[in-house]
């Protein structure tokens, strides 16, 4: 058993090691989405594959991670000093087929004691439209090259074959192989910072730390929820469309807190659907440990330890479990946000006060892909687009955030016009957009992209456009958001999900949802001292 000052030092020296690789992935990486947007994760595991330290980086990507690291451990069984592991399977601990996992071993003495891993954005992956984010693909295929567990890197020399097999399938060669390499830099850093740990303090230290820490955030996250309320409750949230028939598609759930567990049955939850709405396990698993860490200590660290005491239970072949080859583009960035309301409703039941409205519950993707005039080479656009957040039990809501299963930053205007032939023309908050309560809720945002080249496909993946986010304990919901398209001087709404050709001097407007209110406004209609009307 460790000391407390040395066990304090190994916890926080692996929590820097994985923050630095997330320094170094987007200081070398080519596209704006990672640099800019920091569309990317990092972490570190044991020679078991057990996460032991992650950066706060994306939520659902540092979830569903650990699933990735056990799919190559075990379909792997011959990695060596030097290698690096590629995937990016959904089915195989996967988020969606953009989402490009690499896996690095760190050996001592020739022991495996552990892994670098991180993850990834690309704005293009392949499959049948630009961005590989399809809002109306129907299977897998569709959404671009899957990539099974596979040696990238094999002793040190970079696998050409794999590289070049990956490389010529996707649009934007060049820009994924900069990227590619950006986050083969950042695993090496953190093996050459993990294997400094271990001179300083020695290995049979670093290893009984390792458990220690897993330990540690077990019997925190126990502590945390035995304080909880003893309870079980229900809630239900509702996706639009998966943009095909399919319309007002449940994600139910039953939470049970007992003892010092909490669990999670999605029995009830839709079928997996013919759109790309379709979540796999390691998503809705990712998600559900997202609110967790909400409703408890979100300062407990953050390894397999503290993620024991929690169940989930998604039947197989559902929006919450999909089974292959469902499309499932969409479930990562959709499905995965209206599984975290579905489960804070849940929460509100037991803990009110813990719990915020509703936020805008939707990234709103956009991707854009065409021929560059200024390059005549294919570009790639993708971007979520931010919203408001739902207003708290003693605050009001954030305005134009990415919230929840997304940590990631908007493409600044500057950045965005000097890679791709698109122009912002409008970029502000949406006045009003926030439910009204208590506490209001966040603004939405507008943002209106005009298309400078000849042509360009155009996909949009959205949601909460039926009906807005909803409020809590009596505050109003946000408003809803909207998509249109101004062509001829004529503008014209869009459905959320939707792949079309756009012509020079189009206008794409985006506009997301508010957040929700909390709380019943006073009667006078005016606010608590010190709140903005």
């Amino acid at each position: 058993m460790l000391d407390p000052i040395t066990f304090e030092i190994v916890k926080n020296a692996l929590a820097a090691v994985a923050e630095e690789m997330g320094v170094a992935l987007r200081r070398s990486s080519f596209s704006s989405n990672i640099k800019e947007r920091r569309d990317f994760s990092c972490a570190l595991f044991d020679q078991a594959g057990q996460l032991i330290a992650q950066a706060e980086h994306i939520p659902v990507h540092l979830g569903a991670m650990p699933h990735s690291v056990q799919a190559v451990i075990a379909e792997l069984d011959d990695l060596s000093e030097g290698d690096a592991a590629i995937l990016n399977d959904p089915f195989r601990g996967g988020t969606h087929l953009p989402d490009i996992t690499l896996v690095s071993p760190i050996f001592w003495d020739g022991q495996c004691i552990g892994f670098t891993a991180n993850r990834a954005h690309h704005s293009d992956v392949g499959g049948e439209t630009p961005g590989s984010m399809s809002s109306l693909s129907t299977d897998v295929y569709q959404e671009g090259v899957r990539i099974p567990p596979v040696k990238i890197t094999e002793r040190g020399k970079t696998n050409r074959q794999v590289l070049d097999f990956i490389l010529s399938n996707v649009r934007t060669p060049k820009e994924r192989m900069g990227d590619l390499k950006a986050q083969q830099s950042a695993n090496t850093v953190g093996e050459k910072r993990f294997l400094e740990i271990v001179r300083r303090f020695g290995l049979k230290t670093l290893l009984v730390g390792m458990r220690e820490l897993q330990d540690y955030s077990r019997r925190l996250m126990e502590r945390e929820i035995g304080r909880l309320p003893q309870k079980s409750n229900s809630a239900v949230d509702y996706l639009d469309d998966d943009g095909f028939d399919t319309r007002h598609i449940p994600i139910r759930v039953r939470m049970r807190v007992n003892n010092h567990r909490v669990e999670f049955d999605f029995t009830g939850s839709a079928p997996q659907v013919k759109g790309p709405l379709n979540a796999v396990y390691s998503v809705t698993q990712s998600a559900v440990y997202y609110v967790v860490r909400c409703i408890t200590d979100p300062t407990i660290p953050p390894n397999s330890g503290c993620f024991q005491p929690i169940g989930v239970i998604a039947p197989k072949g559902t929006i919450v479990n999909a089974s292959p080859p469902a499309p499932v583009a969409g479930g990562n960035v959709e499905t995965s946000t209206r599984i975290v309301d579905t489960c804070l409703r849940a929460f509100g039941g037991i803990v009110p006060e813990r719990i915020c409205a509703a936020c805008q519950g939707t990234m709103n993707n956009v991707t854009i892909g065409g021929l560059d005039p200024r390059t005549k080479s294919y570009f790639t656009y993708y971007e979520t687009i931010a919203g408001g957040f739902g207003a708290r039990y003693n605050k009001d809501g954030i305005n134009g955030i990415h919230s929840h299963m997304t940590n990631t930053l908007n493409t600044p205007v500057e950045a965005f016009e000097t890679t791709y032939p698109l122009r912002v023309i409008r970029y502000e908050l949406v006045d009003g957009s926030g439910g009204e309560g208590r506490f209001m809720g966040g603004m939405g945002v507008r943002r209106d992209i005009r298309i400078l080249g000849d042509e360009a496909t155009v996909s949009l993946l959205g949601d909460r456009q039926t009906a807005g986010p909803w409020g809590f304990q009596g505050g109003r919901d946000g408003s809803p958001g909207q998509y249109s398209i101004l062509q001829n001087g004529r503008m014209k709404r869009l459905p959320s999900k939707i792949v079309f050709r756009a012509r020079q001097g189009d206008v794409i407007s985006i506009t997301t949802p508010g957040g929700g209110g909390y709380g019943v406004r006073e009667r006078s209609g005016k606010f608590p001292l010190g709140l903005k009307t």
